[in-house]
């Protein structure tokens, strides 16, 4: 019997991912988005973070994504003339991938909409607007209208993928509470042949843009991402946006490719599942972008879902609300304090930015407190109910280091996606094991793993499909690797 496919509202990044990878467990999907075709025009999201490279790289987009983007590791923070520090970002494990690239999402979009095009367990359908849905027991019915009239299709789930103004949510009578900012932002997105370095550039109070900041960073084809923070009366239509590039570019020349004026939004749903409705990436949380937190934890929300889709059941599912909730909270609670920094709306955060900034020009450890945006980091679910207690690791994503199964040499993060993992540092005997389905059994081949976990000697790490630790065992009789398997997946005894 042919699987029922999951309903996904949404054909930008976070669907076609979530269809991706749903197709990757033998999961059919349906994709339903309300423009007649893909809009490929701007750069939007640049920022893709490694561990979301991962992800991506499971379902075949990551290597073009890292052979055209920009990839960098070092940010450069500026106060008026001055630097005030450069961090650089260490490599964790031995991943295959650098900690950061930058490559437009437009881009990313057009290489995951050619791989949902080859998947045959995926039906794209353009043109098709969400007008309602209804759900009982055995799944939901979704309507859309479309030029040839209204159609109904039928799911096991369905899942709003489908931006910050989600028809999804509304219909699902989810509310949306949080802040809009009024400060404007313009983003102007260049061609020119600049000599910088392959780095991000934050510059607080520029004596061209005083009380403000600006942020630089490198795109493919000599593409540069200039954003500005702008007066609330600015209109680019008679501002001279050719003077503020020259800021920048100097005598060089340049092409403006994109442009768009902005302002941030700090928001996340209150709740992220009903019944078998669930939200995901911007229909479920909206950051500002300093950190890029918003498409890569919507990518993540992606991967958490995906497995649970697949595995099904109730408690299973319930988790992805509360794990990928606790999640949009602390990436709120990280931008919500930038956002204070960079854009304080009281006489004290102004008056507290500018006694940072001007100690922090001699002052290092002032430099600590200067917040231009802690960028995106995994999650831990350390309080998941899917969470074995009783380790400071507990709910950690597992770094990516050599493992062996069945003696082939490979990754441990291009196992993940499928299978739990029973991870130890040397031969475990396979009848130990005792859930049929969850037997992959890795050898941490070089100790990468054992080591970041402070494993003891002869634990096991039983790893998620997603790579999440759910649980650290160090004596790993039978009975406690079955209670484990059973907590992470959410079930009552397995068989």
């Amino acid at each position: 019997m042919e699987p029922t496919p999951v309903v996904i509202v949404g054909a930008g990044p976070v669907g076609l991912a979530t269809a991706l990878l749903l197709a990757r467990r033998r999961v059919p999907s349906i994709v339903l988005d309300a423009q007649p075709r893909r809009d490929p025009s701007g750069s939007k999201a640049i920022c893709f973070q490694r561990d979301v490279l991962d992800i991506l790289d499971r379902i075949g987009c990551a290597e073009p994504m890292v052979a055209e983007g920009v990839t960098w590791t070092t940010g450069r923070t500026f106060y008026r003339e001055h630097e005030l520090f450069t961090v650089t970002f260490p490599d964790p494990g031995r991943s295959a991938f650098p900690p950061w690239i930058n490559i437009s999402q437009a881009r990313v979009e057009e290489l995951l909409a050619a791989r949902a095009a080859a998947e045959p367990l995926i039906d794209m359908r353009f043109g098709h607007p969400v007008i309602g849905y209804r759900q009982d027991a055995g799944g939901v019915e979704v309507d859309a209208a479309t030029s040839d009239g209204r159609v109904t299709v039928r799911g096991s789930h369905l899942v709003g993928a489908d931006g910050s103004r989600s028809t999804v949510r509304q219909l699902a009578g989810i509310d949306f509470p949080g802040r809009s900012y009024d400060d404007l932002f313009l983003i102007c997105d260049i061609k020119a042949d600049l000599p910088f370095p392959s780095e991000r550039r934050f510059l607080f109070d520029p004596p061209w843009n005083p009380g403000r900041q600006v942020l630089v960073h490198q795109c493919p084809d000599s593409v540069w991402r200039i954003d500005w923070q702008v007066p609330p009366s600015f209109d680019p239509a008679v501002a001279d946006v050719d003077a503020m590039v020259r800021r920048i570019t100097g005598h060089q020349p340049y092409e403006i490719v994109w442009q768009s004026l902005y302002r941030f939004h700090e928001r996340v749903a209150s709740a992220f599942r009903r019944g078998r409705v669930f939200l995901a990436g911007d229909a479920a949380h909206l950051y500002a972008p300093f950190g890029a937190r918003g498409l890569n934890s919507g990518i993540q929300d992606a991967e958490n879902l995906t497995w649970k889709l697949a595995l099904g059941g109730d408690r299973l599912l319930d988790s992805y609300a509360v794990e990928r909730r606790a999640a949009a909270l602390e990436n709120l609670r990280v931008t919500g304090a930038t956002m204070e920094f960079l854009v304080p709306q009281t006489d004290a955060q102004r008056e507290r930015r500018r006694t940072v900034l001007e100690r922090a020009v001699t002052d290092p450890a002032a430099r600590r407190l200067i917040d231009s945006g802690k960028l995106a980091e995994p999650y831990r679910y350390a309080d998941s109910p899917l969470t074995t207690p009783g380790d400071a690791t507990a709910g950690t994503l597992c770094p990516d280091a050599p493992v062996v199964v069945d003696g082939r040499r490979t990754r441990l993060r291009r196992l993940l996606g499928h299978d739990f993992i029973a991870l130890t540092a040397g031969p475990l005997d396979r009848a130990s094991i005792p859930c049929q389905g969850y037997d992959l059994h890795a050898i941490d081949a070089d100790g990468v793993i054992t080591r970041a976990l402070a494993a003891p000697p002869g634990s096991l790490a039983l790893i998620r499909p997603d790579g999440h630790l759910a649980a650290l065992l160090p004596k790993p009789s039978p009975l406690a690797i079955r209670a484990a398997l059973e907590r992470a997946t959410g079930c009552d005894p397995l068989g």
